[in-house]
């Protein structure tokens, strides 16, 4: 119990900090505006990918942007204020979302997909678990409590659980990460939908909140017993333990960057042709399957308020959808289905850069 307390506390010291870098994230965005061309904030989840995106871009024309990674929540308020040029979310924005930005329509900009994982610590284990859609639900909603219960054991033959407790972490900030976890838990689990519900953020029955990815990652890391939900980078980066999960034609699919473009392999093809982008591939059919996959997304107006920024915007953009795509297998990131990235550069081609002139 002392060990929980003293890792709950060290927690709250690393969300407080990381909070008041946040809040200032407009103001030294602001103050830097000599040498930054673009600003930008959101997602966590596609951060690893993107980092690299922006190095590579400066490097290649000179064009430097700064991106806050806040959380999906935050990019969305962010923009929908106007103290960004760009915003990055995991979670399509809603009808109520889209109606209150400032600065009129948004379009939603698919970037590549990825896949939210179910991460653990368990010492001693070295293979990974197998857990169903509902064994997950019952775990996070605090049904199942130690590792040995049977609804986990029996998922798992031959292995050995301790009958240690089991430690929810989950993320304590508006996510696009959470949106997707509890997407895939309402679609597979009838019953997670009239208690917990799917959104950016949720009322967790149980467990400990952790700010960010990286927060989660690292409060699972250092705790044992502790199981969480993270982006697949963030879990390769940290070396954690990954839950093998049961697909909906019932085949147990360890993530990877096949099995999540194995999930996205129909969603072009069946797209209207005046699809907005704001689509959920979670559940997917098909034995390859990867069950928790996900496009994330840059948020961007319809009619840019600085021609100039749009511009330099809307070229970064073309860019991450042709040579960008091909870093994103090497960070755990699925790149776009080829036919889609063409038409989703048709749609930044909408983008009306008139209206600020």
């Amino acid at each position: 119990m002392r060990a929980l307390k003293v890792a709950a506390l060290m927690l709250l010291a690393v969300a407080c900090s990381k909070e008041g870098a946040n809040n200032s994230s407009t103001a030294s965005s602001t103050a830097s505006s000599g040498s930054v061309d673009l600003t930008g904030a959101g997602a966590t989840f596609p951060y690893p990918l993107y980092s690299k995106w922006f190095s590579d871009y400066a490097g290649r024309t000179g064009v430097k942007i700064n991106y806050q990674s806040i959380g999906s929540g935050g990019g969305i308020r962010q923009l929908s204020e106007g103290t960004v040029d760009f915003g990055a979310s995991d979670s399509p924005m809603s009808d109520d979302e889209m109606k209150k930005a400032k600065g009129g329509p948004i379009i939603h900009i698919p970037t590549v997909l990825g896949a939210v994982v179910v991460i653990y610590n368990v010492p001693g284990l070295t293979t990974p678990i197998s857990l169903t859609a509902r064994a997950i639900a019952d775990i996070f909603s605090g049904r199942i409590t130690k590792w040995s219960d049977t609804r986990i054991t029996s998922l798992n033959p031959g292995v050995t659980l301790p009958g240690t407790d089991i430690l929810v972490v989950h993320r304590s900030d508006g996510s696009g990460t959470t949106y997707i976890f509890t997407d895939y838990l309402t679609k597979a689990v009838p019953v997670w939908s009239s208690s917990v519900g799917k959104g950016k953020e949720v009322k967790w029955p149980v467990g400990l909140g952790a700010k960010g990815n990286e927060g989660v990652a690292g409060q699972v890391k250092q705790t044992p017993g502790a199981i969480g939900y993270v982006e697949l980078a963030y879990a390769k980066q940290n070396r954690l333990s990954m839950a093998a999960v049961a697909n909906k034609a019932g085949k147990t699919i360890l993530a990877s960057v096949s099995a999540v473009t194995a999930a996205a392999a129909g969603a072009a093809q069946t797209l209207p042709a005046n699809t907005d982008y704001r689509i959920s591939i979670v559940d997917a059919p098909g034995p390859e399957s990867y069950p928790i996959s996900s496009f994330t997304w840059i948020l961007v107006y319809q009619h840019q308020r600085d021609a100039v920024k749009g511009k330099k915007l809307v070229d970064f953009l073309n860019w991450a959808l042709t040579d960008g795509e091909a870093q994103a297998p090497p960070l755990d990131y699925a790149p776009l289905p080829a036919n889609m990235a063409s038409k989703v550069r048709a749609k930044l081609a909408t983008i009306d850069l008139a209206a600020a002139q």
